[in-house]
């Protein structure tokens, strides 16, 4: 069995000595391993390059490139001391933005060999004079940000610290050209972004919310969506739902007073026997909802607003609204039989084909309101039309 001494190209420092067995080939990949680089060429002493196993002799002392051409050790000794120059050597210091970074040149260019970091190293003289005074090579980039793309060239692994911007850290991967690692990057950078959930809140969710909240404190729900969720006998004073998705819910007997439901879709919803003293709706969309039984009249005086409410097609019966802002609102097709409606602003209000019939309308205010086709059958009070300008 044969033995040669190897050394990197253009040194004659750290030498490994190993067996030589099989073709070519397998030399270089034992080369490679032994001295930390891409062997790609190999010479005897006088810079002849081998290109045949036969060639290769017992005792051999042989020079391993990166595919550079063959450096003399003595010359470069003689010229530099009694240790060669840096830059033929395998190991390197990077000054990445004042921060000092120790490596080999083999793991900047055999990760990712596509890289500008492994064309920067690949050649021996491609920094020309960017060196500190130390002899580091200076690269003006983000220290933090640079650390792990080193660290996985290392290892092939990708570990960010905590703290680190995964976005400076993909910056820096497309500006050393290492796609690879881009694109672990922008993976990792998808799954920590949440994802979008529209999916309405349940139930459960927001008792819990209800019951971490202290009672003095406002729950804020504004542009929730509880579409079709169960809220029935929950007790939703004050709640700020302004703007959220309260459709096809069941708010049945639910305690909204004082509640905020300005600009909220409560379309098909059934609110039957809920509490709605002082509620404030203005231009809700409650169109097909059902809210028979329902109390608006706070004794304290503070009146539900539901100025500008779509209250198409609603089912109103029996409902306490005393005082009720309906101004401008549109009533078309809804039934409001029996309900108590005295001292109601209803100036502007589209009524047509609406059912009052059985209402009290004592001293309420119809005037500009739309009557067209109104039924107002068994009035408690008279309607004088002197109310009605339409």
């Amino acid at each position: 069995m044969r033995r040669v001494t190897l050394f990197v190209n253009g040194t004659s420092r750290n030498g490994k000595v190993v067996a030589v067995y099989g073709t070519l080939v397998d030399l270089l990949s034992v080369a490679s391993s032994k001295l930390g680089i891409k062997a790609s060429n190999i010479y005897n002493g006088k810079g002849g390059l081998i290109d045949d196993i036969a060639l290769v002799r017992d005792d051999d002392v042989l020079y391993v490139s990166e595919g550079d051409s063959f450096v003399d050790p003595q010359e470069d000794s003689e010229d530099h001391g009694e240790f060669p120059i840096q830059a033929h050597t395998n190991w390197l210091t990077l000054n990445v933005g004042g921060r000092c970074f120790t490596t080999t040149r083999s793991t900047l260019v055999s990760k990712e060999p596509d890289s500008m970091l492994a064309h920067m190293f690949r050649d021996q003289n491609v920094w020309g004079n960017k060196q500190d005074d130390q002899g580091a090579y200076l690269i003006d980039r983000s220290p933090d940000y640079f650390e792990p793309i080193l660290n996985y060239l290392r290892h092939g692994q990708l570990i960010i610290n905590e703290g680190i911007n995964l976005r400076g850290v993909l910056e820096e991967a497309h500006f050393f050209g290492m796609e690879e690692l881009a694109e672990q990057l922008d993976g990792l950078i998808k799954n920590s972004q949440p994802a979008d959930d529209h999916s309405p809140i349940s139930r459960k969710e927001l008792v819990r919310f209800l019951l971490a909240t202290p009672t003095k404190s406002e729950l804020r729900c504004q542009g929730l969506n509880f579409n079709g969720t169960d809220l029935s006998r929950l007790d939703l004073r004050y709640i700020n739902f302004k703007m959220a998705n309260l459709s096809h819910c069941n708010l049945t007997h639910s305690n909204l007073c004082g509640a905020n439901l300005e600009r909220a879709d409560l379309s098909y919803s059934n609110l039957d026997g809920a509490n709605l003293q002082g509620v404030k709706m203005l231009c809700t969309n409650a169109e097909g909802a059902t809210l028979k039984g329902c109390n608006f009249e706070d004794p304290a005086g503070l009146k539900a607003n539901l100025e500008g409410a779509n209250l198409k097609g609603v089912e109103m019966e029996g409902s306490q609204m005393t005082g009720i802002n309906l101004r401008v609102a549109t009533l078309k097709n809804a039934k409001l039989k029996n309900c108590n409606l005295r001292g109601a602003t209803l100036a502007g209000t589209d009524l047509e084909n609406c059912d009052l019939s059985g209402c009290d309308l004592q001293e309420a205010n119809l005037r500009g309101s739309n009557v067209k086709g109104a039924i107002f059958e068994e009035m408690l009070t008279p309607l004088h039309m002197s109310q009605s300008v339409r």
